[in-house]
């Protein structure tokens, strides 16, 4: 059974930073690419950042792009975001995904707020 753990999630001021992880199970994560969404509070789900399966290639949404870094440890089977200059407009819920595949976990709340 595929599983993704997120966590990291929290309350942060703007211009501040988190660092998201997301521990995976039940299938070759070494094999997969990776992606980071998120589900703002009324909004549907939103793409945010990929990464290829060896971590060499990566994409980013306009807006999180300089802000925002994914990266993955294929040894740990964990993906990660790191999220710096938080903005208001970066609260939602985050998900890590296998591409193509819809949110498996419960995801991680960030809110950004002073």
């Amino acid at each position: 059974e595929v599983q993704l753990v997120e966590s990291g999630g929290g309350l942060v001021q703007p211009g501040g930073s988190l660092r998201l992880s997301c521990v995976a199970s039940g299938f070759t994560f070494s094999n997969s690419e990776m992606n980071w969404v998120r589900q703002a509070p009324g909004k549907g789900l939103e793409w945010i950042s990929s990464i290829s399966s060896g971590g060499g290639i990566r994409n980013y949404k306009y807006s999180v792009k300089g802000r925002f870094t994914i990266s993955r440890d294929n040894a740990k089977n964990t993906l990660y975001l790191q999220m710096t200059s938080l903005k208001p407009e970066d609260t939602a819920v985050y998900y890590c995904t296998i591409s193509g595949v819809s949110p498996k976990g419960q995801g991680t709340r960030v809110t950004v707020s002073s």
